[in-house]
């Protein structure tokens, strides 16, 4: 190969990478994954919809036929209409399912398209469709038309939610309350506040203080309802957003299994409505176990909201509240777009109806008896509608006196003015009410929305319940179901040596703290061996919350001098080694004790022994800790002895007499 072919597809490789991937990239956000802010709608579920509507007779289609049309639109394979559609029928909304759809409770999957059937809703003809005020496009073979997007007079993209993932972009916007969402419209264009939050279809608790208007960074929390049946029985009423019941048990039995909770049984006897029993063994609390459930399992989810949209041609972040105004927005402009049009042909009807009176009543189709051309026919008409000119609101075109010579001879026989002129007149009313509703658009808009609840409101209230509740403490609530054992020979700690001495009761999620006799000191998880330092002489369960006092006397180096210190331990890095003296090569710990505390650690003393030594007369000392202050596990501590010592017992009530 030479270097000119070799240069040749270098250049076709950068283009690939330059070129192709961007327009893949841009293809996925614009036409896959993210909702146009216009109708709310992915190109999948907006193709599935157009087609449903030009399907439209009233009667249920069969889901496989509704998906062979699609492919008309809809480029990528009956799949993934299929459940694009699913999951729109699921939400209940613009769909009108028959058949077996699925539960999004227990994540059971709908039957196969042939064996389902649709159509669309009332509210989906009337808030989604209007070819009078849709813009139309070619579809990708260009056989066909398909909206650019729906004219939707709802703000559907909230009241449905969604989640898309692109390449490099993500979104998901979270389901809200359909009487919420037209109430918040409302406000809008009465211009007054609002507030929005989320509404799952799977009900349950919502902590929505760091909701954030949608926008990324934000996170909402969703709790099950459990209810305390009795002392051993607990029923789940309702999972979170995105979860199944199949999964939520899962959950439970996982923690159980890991010792972080503990139960007899559970059941699942979800239909309808979620209903999950959680039988408990003896000795469990109840409530206890509840909070358990939230710090373990899947009863309590958090959720990151991403609020992004595709507008004016591009992907963009906007928060919830602004979604909700803009939808305002476009649907008032859409009702007055439709009532522009909507006056338009009434005028038109109106001004056909006065013509054909006239033409009619006073007999101008004899003026054209003695016409020879179609050019004189036409002149003739004209002519004999001179006088009446003055009466009509526009003037009269050729197109009209077309129109005029196509009435039937037998429309002219059976010609009832009297009927006309109620005609006309309703005309004209239906014209007044049309020029007022555009002169007080807003006013009509507020009215289309009231209208809206009215129809569909009944039973779409709130089914999540809006509830504040703090952070469960994994530790408070875990089950202490395992046993630390020390292992002091060899320096390892665990709830896997059990052949060892047994410490205290404890649970995976537990830190332990270690002091060794060299004087240093580390945090550990809780596992089933871990190394804790040369020689131990302190190891237990360390709970921040429960703030302990340490006393301990040790030499500093080989030959140092004797210390003493009185401490507390605060934050600390876990796996960390923290030195208590200064480090020195050869330091070692004579006595150490842990209190609970400060009074009790200032009452400790102990009996130091030194080693004999020329000239030295009193071998022993006794030595309370209340002398000193508490410090930091930092601090060197305070001088005892410079002497070398034998060792450091606990001094009896004699020896405390005797001082």
């Amino acid at each position: 190969m030479d270097e000119t072919t070799e240069a040749r597809e270098d250049i076709t490789l950068k283009g690939m990478y330059s070129e192709y991937f961007l327009d893949y990239a841009s293809y996925v956000i614009m036409e896959r994954a993210v909702p146009h802010l216009g109708d709310g709608l992915k190109p999948v579920q907006r193709r599935i919809l157009h087609s449903m509507r030009e399907l439209e007779d009233g009667r249920y289609n069969k889901v496989a036929n509704i998906v062979g049309n699609t492919m008309k639109y809809h480029p990528h394979g009956d799949a993934s209409i299929g459940d694009a559609m699913v999951a729109i029928g699921q939400k209940d909304l613009l769909i009108d399912t028959q058949g077996n759809w699925g539960n999004v409770l227990t994540g059971d999957r709908a039957a196969a398209p042939r064996y389902i059937e649709a159509r669309l809703t009332p509210f989906a003809l009337e808030v989604a469709f209007n070819p009078k005020t849709t813009n139309w496009t070619r579809s990708y073979d260009g056989r066909n038309k398909e909206p650019v997007t729906l004219p939707m007079k709802f703000p559907l993209l909230l009241a449905q939610g969604v989640e898309g993932i692109a390449v490099g972009l993500a979104c998901k916007i979270l389901p809200h309350n359909f009487i919420e969402l037209i109430d918040a419209c409302i406000a809008v264009l009465r211009k007054k506040p609002f507030d929005l939050v989320p509404d799952f279809p799977t009900g349950g608790l919502v902590d929505v203080n760091d909701y954030r208007d949608g926008l990324r960074g934000g996170k909402i929390r969703v709790r099950s309802e459990i209810e305390i049946v009795k002392a051993k029985l607990l029923r789940i009423s309702s999972i979170p957003f995105g979860t199944t019941t199949g999964g939520v048990m899962d959950s439970i039995v996982s923690a159980n299994d890991k010792g972080k909770i503990k139960i007899s049984r559970i059941e699942d006897n979800t239909a309808e409505n979620v209903e999950i029993l959680v039988h408990l063994p003896a000795g469990c609390d109840a409530e206890t176990t509840r909070e358990a459930l939230y710090a373990f399992s899947d009863c309590e989810v958090s959720i990151s909201p991403n609020s992004c949209v595709i507008h004016d041609g591009r992907p963009i972040f906007m928060p919830v509240s602004e979604i909700l105004k803009n939808c305002a927005r476009m649907t008032k402009e859409l009702l007055l777009l439709e009532l522009e049009i909507l006056l338009g042909e009434l005028n038109d009807k109106w001004h056909f109806s006065s013509l054909e009176k006239i033409f009619i009543e006073n007999r101008i189709y004899r003026d054209i008896e003695e016409c020879e051309t179609w050019e004189a026919v036409i002149e003739a008409i004209d002519k004999g509608l001179d006088p009446f000119k003055k009466l009509l609101k526009r003037e009269v075109t050729r197109d009209d006196i077309i129109r005029l010579t196509e009435i039937r001879i037998k429309r002219i026989s059976k010609y009832d003015s009297f009927r006309a002129d109620e005609e006309i007149r309703g005309l004209e009313d239906r014209i007044a009410e049309t020029e007022k509703n555009i002169r007080n658009i807003t006013r009509y808009s507020v009215k289309y929305f009231e209208t809206l609840k009215k129809k569909y409101g009944k039973g779409r209230e709130r089914k999540s319940q809006i509830a504040e509740f703090g952070t469960v403490k994994r530790s408070a609530v875990v089950v202490a179901s395992e046993m630390l054992y020390l292992d002091e020979k060899n320096g390892f700690a665990g709830y896997g040596l059990k052949k060892e001495k047994a410490i205290e009761k404890c649970s995976t999620l537990d830190d332990m703290i270690s002091f060794s006799q060299d004087a240093e000191m580390r945090v550990l998880k809780v596992a089933e061996k871990v190394f804790v330092g040369k020689r131990p002489v302190h190891v237990a369960i360390f709970r921040k919350d429960e703030p302990k006092f340490y006393s301990m006397i040790y030499r500093e180096g080989r030959d140092g001098p004797i210390f003493a210190k009185r401490f507390k331990v605060g934050g600390v890095t876990r796996d960390k080694v923290y030195l208590m003296g200064r480090g020195t090569k050869g330091s070692r710990v004579f006595y150490f004790a842990e209190h609970d505390t400060e009074a009790e650690s200032a009452e400790n003393a102990v009996l130091v022994h030194i080693k004999p030594a020329l000239r030295l007369r009193n071998l022993s000392r006794l030595f309370s800790f209340g002398e000193i202050t508490v410090k930091g596990r930092g601090s060197k501590g305070n001088i005892i002895t410079k002497h070398a010592i034998d060792r450091v017992v606990r001094a009896s009530t004699t020896d405390l007499g005797e001082s």
